[in-house]
Order: C-alpha cells, then sequence, then structure tokens
C-alpha cells in the first residue's frame, strides 16, 4: 500500500512538472527572430461593420442620386454618453464615440458632410498661415514657395447639424433562470450533476435632434430604444472513482453587442432625418415593386418639421414602426448595389 501510494504520489508530480513544461515552452523569455515573445492568436480579417439599417442608408444615397437630388451640408456635433454607467473594471459602459458613428451614417446615406466635429488641424493651421508659416507651392514648384493665402469665405457653411446623446441604459428588465441539481447520497462513490441557464433583457436608447445651422431651430427630433439580450447556460458533473475527485464542467453564455446596438440606433435615426432631407416620399423610395406587407402602420416617434410639402406621404407616419428599413424584418427593402 505505502509503494502504491508512493508510486500514485510520483505520477502526479510528473504530470504536474510535464504541464508546467508544457506551459512554460508556450512563452520564451527570448525574443525569436521576427523580434517577438510570442505569435499573436487569431486569424479573423477585418470586415465590414453593418447594422441591419445599413441597407436602408445605401438605398437613401441611391435614391438621391437617381433623382439629383442635393444634399444639404451636414455636421456632427456632440453625441454623449449621458447615461453615467460605468463597466465592472471602471472603463465606460457605454462607447463614447457615438458622434463618429453618426458621421459614417452619414457618409453611407450620400450626405455632403462639412467637419465641425475635430476642427484642431484646421484651426492651428489658420493660426500658422495667418502668421505667414504655412507655404505651398507655387507656379515654379517646389522652389517657388508662396506663404498660403486666407481667402474669405473658402470654408463652407452647414444647413443643419445633428446632436443629441444616449439617454439611457436599463439593465434588467427582465430575467429568467433555472437551476437543476441532483446526486446519490446512498452510495461509496457518489454522484452529482448540476445545469442551470440565464436569460436576461437589458435596453438603451438615444435621443436626437437636427438643428438649422443659420436659425439654430430644432427640425426634427427623433427618439429610439433597442433592446438587448444575454444568455448563459452551464452544466457540471462531480464524482469519485476510486479515490480519484472529478469535476467536470462546461458552459456557454453570450450578450449582444452594446455598443453595435448603439451604431444601429444611430443608423436607424440618420435614416429617418435623411429621408425627410431629401424629401422622401416615405420608406417605399425603398421597396421592391409590389404590395408592401407592413403598408398602413403609423406612429411617428419625435418631432419634426417637413423639408418638404409632402407630410401627407413622407416617412414621418412610419417612424415608430420597428421592422421598417430593416434588411432582416422587413422582407420588402431593397438592397443597394453599393
Amino acid at each position: 500500500m505505502i509503494a502504491g501510494s508512493a508510486s500514485r504520489r510520483l505520477r502526479t508530480a510528473v504530470a504536474a512538472c510535464a504541464t508546467a513544461a508544457l506551459l512554460g515552452g508556450c512563452v520564451s523569455t527570448s525574443a525569436g527572430p521576427r523580434g517577438l515573445y510570442a505569435t499573436p492568436i487569431g486569424n479573423a480579417p477585418v470586415t465590414a461593420n453593418p447594422t441591419p439599417y445599413s441597407a436602408a442608408l445605401y438605398c437613401m444615397a441611391d435614391y438621391a442620386r437617381r433623382y439629383n437630388l442635393p444634399s444639404p451640408r451636414m455636421a456632427i456635433g456632440r453625441i454623449a454618453d449621458y447615461t453615467g454607467t460605468v463597466s465592472a473594471d471602471g472603463g465606460r459602459q457605454v462607447t463614447g464615440g457615438a458622434s463618429l458613428m453618426a458621421i459614417a451614417a452619414l457618409a453611407k446615406s450620400g450626405a455632403r458632410i462639412v467637419e465641425r466635429y475635430d476642427t484642431s488641424v484646421s484651426e492651428m493651421e489658420l493660426r500658422y498661415a495667418n502668421n505667414r508659416l504655412i507655404g505651398d507651392d507655387g507656379p515654379g514648384g517646389a522652389d517657388d514657395v508662396q506663404y498660403r493665402r486666407i481667402l474669405a469665405g473658402s470654408v463652407p457653411g452647414s444647413d443643419f447639424y445633428i446632436v443629441g446623446g444616449i439617454t439611457e441604459v436599463n439593465y434588467n428588465i427582465r430575467s429568467s433562470g433555472f437551476d437543476l441539481a441532483a446526486g446519490e447520497a446512498a452510495s461509496q462513490t457518489p454522484l452529482s450533476a448540476a445545469v442551470a441557464g440565464k436569460v436576461y433583457v437589458m435596453n438603451i436608447a438615444i435621443d436626437l435632434r437636427m438643428v438649422q445651422t443659420t436659425t439654430l431651430e430644432v427640425v426634427d427630433v427623433v427618439s429610439y430604444q433597442k433592446q438587448i439580450i444575454g444568455r448563459e447556460v452551464s452544466a457540471g458533473v462531480f464524482d469519485f472513482l476510486d479515490g480519484n475527485v472529478f469535476d467536470l464542467s462546461a458552459g456557454d453564455g453570450g450578450l449582444e453587442p452594446v455598443q453595435l446596438a448603439v451604431r444601429a440606433l444611430i443608423e436607424r435615426a440618420t435614416v429617418e432625418f435623411m429621408a425627410n432631407l431629401y424629401g422622401a416620399p416615405g420608406p417605399e423610395v425603398c421597396l421592391n415593386a409590389g404590395p408592401d406587407p407592413l403598408g398602413g402602420t403609423v406612429g411617428p416617434t419625435g418631432g419634426f418639421y417637413s423639408a418638404y410639402p409632402n407630410t401627407d406621404t413622407n416617412n414621418g407616419a412610419t417612424r415608430a414602426d420597428p421592422s421598417r428599413w430593416h434588411d432582416r424584418r422587413d422582407d420588402a427593402v431593397r438592397r443597394s448595389r453599393y
């Protein structure tokens, strides 16, 4: 028995040493010929980052090109996170880049965009040019450098700008779960098992407004929310076999990306803003020919002044329809060729 016990201890020690050696071999303390201690894992390529409303934005751009509709000059101001939420590690729970998402959404819709969000480089170069510190090549090429002139009216102004913020993050709107465990009590080698699962729902909301730059009149307002779902499933087995303890467990979980939900909210709002500015006679401009499965749905969200005299047919009556413009929920949405 003593010899058997010592043999088991020896096997355990050898296994531990082998595991430590294997782990130690994964990372070297000396950089290899490529200058790396270790090769990063993962080989996923860079991909596009669309939302279900991106197709509608591209379609809006197609509509404007098809009918030669001029886009007003658009600018993006601050779209801040007003929720004040922080994550467990102390960072932001909600993205601070909503303004950048809005700029990308405007570009997808074919809008003309002027920079107002970060003008630090332009302002610095304007100061340098005002002091004749910046030179540009003259008619004679690089040997004929002339200082940059400041010309009145060279910077185009914006017609409208979009501002607002992320205003709601509500955790655990609804949650449910189960936890089941069972085991043997009388057996000398008791076996026990456990299974658990949880599902929970949260939501996030934005409030955006479009302002006419010259008059500061708020001409359009959109307020949207989106629910986000998370789930977690786990199972495990615990057993004694011949004096050995086995504890096996596995699980799976996932949370719908919160920041992608913010991008989807902003893209949906941008579709509504640009449909109004282009004078689109409603979502049907981006639908295939034939009957509209969502026809007759009404219920505007926010308030706006129509940019064109088409209040009886424009997109305002369909803003509250959660499936409208959604490329996987609205079967009639026409995909753009771009």
